[in-house]
Protein backbone atom coordinates (compact mmCIF):
# COMPACT_ATOMS: atom_id res chain seq x y z
CA UNK A 1 0.00 0.00 0.00
CA UNK A 2 1.30 3.43 -0.94
CA UNK A 3 1.63 5.83 1.99
CA UNK A 4 2.45 9.49 2.17
CA UNK A 5 5.02 9.70 4.99
CA UNK A 6 6.92 12.67 6.31
CA UNK A 7 8.37 14.39 9.34
CA UNK A 8 6.87 17.82 9.85
CA UNK A 9 7.22 20.63 12.34
CA UNK A 10 4.43 22.83 13.59
CA UNK A 11 4.21 25.85 15.82
CA UNK A 12 1.99 26.13 18.89
CA UNK A 13 2.44 29.37 20.81
CA UNK A 14 6.19 29.87 21.25
CA UNK A 15 6.97 26.16 20.88
CA UNK A 16 8.02 24.20 17.80
CA UNK A 17 7.04 20.53 17.76
CA UNK A 18 8.18 17.61 15.61
CA UNK A 19 5.68 15.08 14.27
CA UNK A 20 5.87 11.96 12.11
CA UNK A 21 2.85 11.60 9.83
CA UNK A 22 1.61 8.78 7.61
CA UNK A 23 -1.58 8.42 5.60
CA UNK A 24 -2.85 6.46 2.58
CA UNK A 25 -1.49 8.23 -0.49
CA UNK A 26 -4.70 7.72 -2.50
CA UNK A 27 -7.19 8.59 0.24
CA UNK A 28 -9.61 11.37 -0.60
CA UNK A 29 -11.53 13.51 1.85
CA UNK A 30 -11.26 13.65 5.62
CA UNK A 31 -9.70 10.80 7.58
CA UNK A 32 -10.00 9.87 11.23
CA UNK A 33 -6.69 10.48 12.99
CA UNK A 34 -4.77 8.36 15.48
CA UNK A 35 -2.05 9.80 17.71
CA UNK A 36 0.52 7.05 18.32
CA UNK A 37 2.35 7.80 21.57
CA UNK A 38 5.86 6.46 21.97
CA UNK A 39 7.32 4.09 24.50
CA UNK A 40 10.08 5.36 26.74
CA UNK A 41 12.48 4.59 23.84
CA UNK A 42 11.14 7.45 21.74
CA UNK A 43 9.89 7.59 18.16
CA UNK A 44 12.17 4.75 17.08
CA UNK A 45 11.78 2.44 14.08
CA UNK A 46 9.22 0.32 15.93
CA UNK A 47 6.94 3.26 16.74
CA UNK A 48 7.23 4.60 13.18
CA UNK A 49 6.32 1.13 11.90
CA UNK A 50 3.28 1.00 14.20
CA UNK A 51 2.26 4.46 12.99
CA UNK A 52 2.42 3.22 9.41
CA UNK A 53 0.35 0.14 10.30
CA UNK A 54 -2.49 2.43 11.35
CA UNK A 55 -2.08 4.50 8.18
CA UNK A 56 -2.39 1.31 6.12
CA UNK A 57 -5.65 0.63 7.93
CA UNK A 58 -7.06 3.88 6.53
CA UNK A 59 -6.14 6.51 9.11
CA UNK A 60 -4.07 9.63 9.29
CA UNK A 61 -1.57 8.36 11.86
CA UNK A 62 0.86 10.66 13.62
CA UNK A 63 3.55 10.17 16.24
CA UNK A 64 4.82 13.19 18.18
CA UNK A 65 8.55 13.19 18.95
CA UNK A 66 8.26 13.84 22.68
CA UNK A 67 12.03 13.92 23.12
CA UNK A 68 12.53 16.78 20.65
CA UNK A 69 13.16 20.20 22.15
CA UNK A 70 12.02 23.10 19.98
CA UNK A 71 11.84 20.70 17.05
CA UNK A 72 15.24 19.02 17.53
CA UNK A 73 16.56 16.09 19.57
CA UNK A 74 19.38 16.92 22.01
CA UNK A 75 22.59 14.98 21.23
CA UNK A 76 22.16 12.61 24.17
CA UNK A 77 18.64 11.62 23.05
CA UNK A 78 19.13 10.66 19.43
CA UNK A 79 17.78 7.30 18.29
CA UNK A 80 21.35 6.09 17.86
CA UNK A 81 22.22 6.87 21.47
CA UNK A 82 18.99 5.34 22.80
CA UNK A 83 19.62 2.20 20.72
CA UNK A 84 22.97 1.79 22.49
CA UNK A 85 21.15 1.92 25.83
CA UNK A 86 18.65 -0.72 24.71
CA UNK A 87 21.45 -2.96 23.47
CA UNK A 88 23.27 -2.58 26.78
CA UNK A 89 20.16 -3.34 28.83
CA UNK A 90 19.51 -6.45 26.75
CA UNK A 91 22.82 -7.84 28.03
CA UNK A 92 22.06 -7.48 31.75
CA UNK A 93 19.29 -8.88 33.99
CA UNK A 94 16.16 -6.68 34.20
CA UNK A 95 16.70 -6.51 37.97
CA UNK A 96 19.88 -4.55 37.30
CA UNK A 97 18.23 -1.88 35.16
CA UNK A 98 17.28 0.37 38.06
CA UNK A 99 19.90 -0.73 40.55
CA UNK A 100 22.68 1.89 40.33
CA UNK A 101 25.19 -0.48 41.89
CA UNK A 102 24.44 -3.42 39.58
CA UNK A 103 24.18 -1.19 36.51
CA UNK A 104 27.48 0.50 37.32
CA UNK A 105 29.17 -2.87 37.73
CA UNK A 106 28.05 -3.84 34.23
CA UNK A 107 28.99 -0.45 32.76
CA UNK A 108 32.52 -0.77 34.09
CA UNK A 109 33.04 -3.66 31.69
CA UNK A 110 32.71 -1.23 28.76
CA UNK A 111 35.24 1.29 27.35
CA UNK A 112 35.09 4.67 29.10
CA UNK A 113 33.69 6.63 26.14
CA UNK A 114 30.91 4.09 25.56
CA UNK A 115 30.17 3.84 29.27
CA UNK A 116 29.80 7.60 29.61
CA UNK A 117 27.41 7.90 26.66
CA UNK A 118 25.21 5.02 27.80
CA UNK A 119 24.98 6.30 31.35
CA UNK A 120 24.08 9.84 30.25
CA UNK A 121 21.40 8.69 27.86
CA UNK A 122 20.02 6.16 30.35
CA UNK A 123 19.58 8.91 32.94
CA UNK A 124 17.87 11.20 30.42
CA UNK A 125 15.58 8.51 28.99
CA UNK A 126 14.28 7.27 32.33
CA UNK A 127 14.24 10.80 33.71
CA UNK A 128 11.61 11.53 31.06
CA UNK A 129 9.04 9.82 33.32
CA UNK A 130 9.12 13.05 35.34
CA UNK A 131 8.18 15.14 32.29
CA UNK A 132 4.55 14.08 31.88
CA UNK A 133 3.15 17.65 32.16
CA UNK A 134 5.44 18.73 29.31
CA UNK A 135 4.48 15.69 27.22
CA UNK A 136 0.76 16.21 27.80
CA UNK A 137 1.13 19.84 26.71
CA UNK A 138 2.76 18.61 23.50
CA UNK A 139 0.03 16.02 22.90
CA UNK A 140 -2.68 18.62 23.41
CA UNK A 141 -0.84 20.88 20.95
CA UNK A 142 -0.88 17.98 18.49
CA UNK A 143 -4.66 17.65 18.89
CA UNK A 144 -5.03 21.38 18.20
CA UNK A 145 -2.80 21.11 15.14
CA UNK A 146 -4.72 18.15 13.74
CA UNK A 147 -8.00 20.02 14.25
CA UNK A 148 -6.98 23.10 12.28
CA UNK A 149 -4.84 24.41 9.47
CA UNK A 150 -3.41 21.80 7.09
CA UNK A 151 -5.31 18.98 8.79
CA UNK A 152 -8.67 20.70 9.06
CA UNK A 153 -10.31 17.79 7.23
CA UNK A 154 -9.58 15.39 10.08
CA UNK A 155 -12.84 13.73 11.18
CA UNK A 156 -12.21 12.45 14.71
CA UNK A 157 -9.08 11.94 16.79
CA UNK A 158 -8.09 9.00 18.98
CA UNK A 159 -4.93 8.03 20.84
CA UNK A 160 -2.97 4.86 21.45
CA UNK A 161 0.15 4.58 23.56
CA UNK A 162 2.62 1.96 24.71
CA UNK A 163 4.28 1.73 28.14
CA UNK A 164 4.97 5.39 29.01
CA UNK A 165 2.80 6.25 26.03
CA UNK A 166 -0.01 4.10 27.40
CA UNK A 167 -0.09 6.21 30.54
CA UNK A 168 -0.03 9.36 28.41
CA UNK A 169 -2.88 8.07 26.23
CA UNK A 170 -5.01 7.65 29.35
CA UNK A 171 -4.01 11.08 30.65
CA UNK A 172 -4.81 12.68 27.30
CA UNK A 173 -8.34 11.34 27.61
CA UNK A 174 -8.64 13.26 30.89
CA UNK A 175 -7.44 16.47 29.23
CA UNK A 176 -9.27 16.48 25.87
CA UNK A 177 -13.05 16.13 26.32
CA UNK A 178 -13.75 15.55 22.62
CA UNK A 179 -11.14 12.82 22.12
CA UNK A 180 -12.85 10.00 20.23
CA UNK A 181 -11.23 7.12 22.11
CA UNK A 182 -8.08 6.13 23.97
CA UNK A 183 -6.10 2.87 23.97
CA UNK A 184 -3.69 1.89 26.76
CA UNK A 185 -1.01 -0.71 26.11
CA UNK A 186 0.50 -1.66 29.50
CA UNK A 187 0.61 1.90 30.83
CA UNK A 188 -0.05 3.25 34.31
CA UNK A 189 -3.41 4.74 35.19
CA UNK A 190 -4.74 8.20 36.03
CA UNK A 191 -6.07 8.79 39.53
CA UNK A 192 -9.73 8.93 40.50
CA UNK A 193 -9.93 12.72 40.31
CA UNK A 194 -8.68 12.76 36.72
CA UNK A 195 -10.93 9.87 35.71
CA UNK A 196 -13.96 12.08 36.32
CA UNK A 197 -12.89 14.19 33.31
CA UNK A 198 -12.84 11.31 30.81
CA UNK A 199 -15.59 11.56 28.17
CA UNK A 200 -14.48 8.94 25.62
CA UNK A 201 -14.37 5.13 25.59
CA UNK A 202 -11.09 3.60 26.81
CA UNK A 203 -9.66 0.12 26.25
CA UNK A 204 -6.50 -1.47 27.61
CA UNK A 205 -4.22 -4.42 26.95
CA UNK A 206 -1.91 -5.96 29.53
CA UNK A 207 0.45 -8.89 29.97
CA UNK A 208 -0.21 -11.38 32.74
CA UNK A 209 3.44 -11.31 33.85
CA UNK A 210 3.60 -7.49 34.06
CA UNK A 211 3.04 -7.39 37.81
CA UNK A 212 4.07 -3.78 38.39
CA UNK A 213 1.56 -2.32 35.92
CA UNK A 214 -1.18 -4.83 36.71
CA UNK A 215 -1.07 -3.95 40.39
CA UNK A 216 -2.97 -0.76 39.59
CA UNK A 217 -5.50 -2.34 37.23
CA UNK A 218 -8.19 -3.45 39.73
CA UNK A 219 -8.40 0.01 41.29
CA UNK A 220 -8.61 1.65 37.86
CA UNK A 221 -11.40 -0.72 36.84
CA UNK A 222 -13.27 0.11 40.04
CA UNK A 223 -12.75 3.86 39.65
CA UNK A 224 -13.90 3.82 36.02
CA UNK A 225 -16.99 1.82 36.94
CA UNK A 226 -17.79 4.13 39.84
CA UNK A 227 -17.48 7.15 37.54
CA UNK A 228 -19.66 5.41 34.93
CA UNK A 229 -16.92 5.55 32.30
CA UNK A 230 -16.48 3.07 29.44
CA UNK A 231 -13.48 0.79 29.94
CA UNK A 232 -12.82 -2.66 28.50
CA UNK A 233 -9.58 -4.53 28.84
CA UNK A 234 -7.80 -7.84 28.33
CA UNK A 235 -4.92 -9.45 30.20
CA UNK A 236 -2.96 -11.90 28.05
CA UNK A 237 -1.76 -15.13 29.74
CA UNK A 238 1.99 -15.63 29.56
CA UNK A 239 2.66 -12.16 28.14
CA UNK A 240 5.11 -9.72 29.64
CA UNK A 241 5.32 -5.95 29.67
CA UNK A 242 5.92 -4.58 26.14
CA UNK A 243 4.48 -7.71 24.54
CA UNK A 244 3.51 -5.69 21.45
CA UNK A 245 7.05 -4.53 20.65
CA UNK A 246 8.35 -6.96 18.03
CA UNK A 247 11.91 -5.62 18.39
CA UNK A 248 12.23 -6.57 22.06
CA UNK A 249 12.74 -9.93 23.82
CA UNK A 250 9.33 -9.46 25.49
CA UNK A 251 7.43 -9.76 22.19
CA UNK A 252 4.45 -12.14 22.35
CA UNK A 253 3.04 -12.80 18.87
CA UNK A 254 -0.37 -14.18 19.91
CA UNK A 255 -1.07 -11.35 22.34
CA UNK A 256 0.20 -8.69 19.91
CA UNK A 257 -1.92 -10.01 17.04
CA UNK A 258 -5.11 -10.16 19.09
CA UNK A 259 -4.56 -6.77 20.71
CA UNK A 260 -3.93 -5.09 17.36
CA UNK A 261 -7.09 -6.60 15.86
CA UNK A 262 -9.11 -5.40 18.85
CA UNK A 263 -7.53 -1.95 18.65
CA UNK A 264 -8.47 -1.61 14.98
CA UNK A 265 -12.02 -2.72 15.76
CA UNK A 266 -12.22 -0.21 18.61
CA UNK A 267 -11.01 2.68 16.45
CA UNK A 268 -13.39 1.72 13.66
CA UNK A 269 -16.26 1.91 16.14
CA UNK A 270 -15.30 5.20 17.83
CA UNK A 271 -13.62 7.07 14.96
CA UNK A 272 -14.81 5.49 11.73
CA UNK A 273 -18.44 6.53 11.73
Amino acid sequence: MSLHKEWIQFQDGDQTYRLYTARPALAEGPLPAIIVIQEIWGTDEHILDVTERFAKAGYLAVSPDLFAENGQRPPSMTNERITKVKQFLNTIPPTAWHSPEKREAELKKLPEAVRSEIDETFQNVFGSLEKFPKFIAQLKATVRFLSSGEYRLVKKIGSVGFCMGGALSALLATEVPDLGGAVIFYGRFPDEERIAKIECPVIGFFGELDESINAGLPQFVENMKKAEKSFNYKVYPGAQHAFFNDTRPSYHADAARDAFAKTLSFFNDVLGQ
